[in-house]
């Protein structure tokens, strides 16, 4: 690795612990440059702005998070082991401290640039990035009956972040191993319920 991508890379990890721990609005491209062992024009080379170096953040946090199990449907399994699968898959993002990280350093963040959410939502995680075409080809094989393939996707998501990430995220109680996998079980109960083919 050349001198320059490595302090680009020292940079980056300076911001990332510097807006983790005080948020991007607290951090100043001086604090950066300090904590990464470089000069403040060194920053400003790489990164022109600090939302432009906020967005690198956000972007290296994604693409690590973006290394996952991908769950294709398969009509001679269980639909519900296969469900549970990517219940199970998405409840252990939701543990991992990168997952938290960039969770925690984009909410500061929305709070102060509110439309910053709405570029954010834009990025699939998880299995929100096949979940779809997982429904789509269950219902092809008249396993389950879904109209709306993004809605139903994101309830079977955001009913598993609710009880399980965002207790996490804002240090509320935190759910048991135990209490997750009851919790899994009824998330996955209650999708059949409304989507399962009878």
């Amino acid at each position: 690795m050349k001198l320059s991508e490595q302090k680009r890379v020292h940079i980056l990890d300076a911001a990332e612990q510097l807006f983790f721990e005080n948020g991007v609005a607290n951090t100043s491209m001086d604090e950066v440059a300090k904590t990464a062992a470089v000069s403040k024009r060194t920053v400003y080379n790489h990164f022109e702005t600090k939302d432009a170096l906020f967005y690198a953040i956000i972007e290296r946090m994604m693409e690590q998070l973006n290394d996952i199990k991908t769950v294709i449907f398969d009509e001679n399994k269980s639909l519900k082991e296969q469900l549970l699968t990517i219940a199970e898959h998405e409840v252990s993002l939701f543990r991992s401290d990168n997952f938290l990280r960039v969770a925690k350093i984009a909410f500061l963040q929305m709070l102060q640039v509110p439309e910053f959410a709405k570029q954010l939502s834009a990025n699939s995680i998880g299995c929100m990035t096949y979940l779809e075409q997982f429904l789509t080809d269950a219902v092809s094989a008249h396993k389950m009956q879904v109209d709306d393939n993004e809605l139903a996707a994101k309830q079977f998501v955001y009913q598993l972040k609710s009880h399980i990430f965002y207790p996490r995220l804002y240090g509320f109680d935190v759910p048991s191993e135990q209490q997750e996998a009851y919790l899994i079980e009824q998330t996955v109960e209650l999708f059949l319920a409304r989507y399962g083919s009878f």
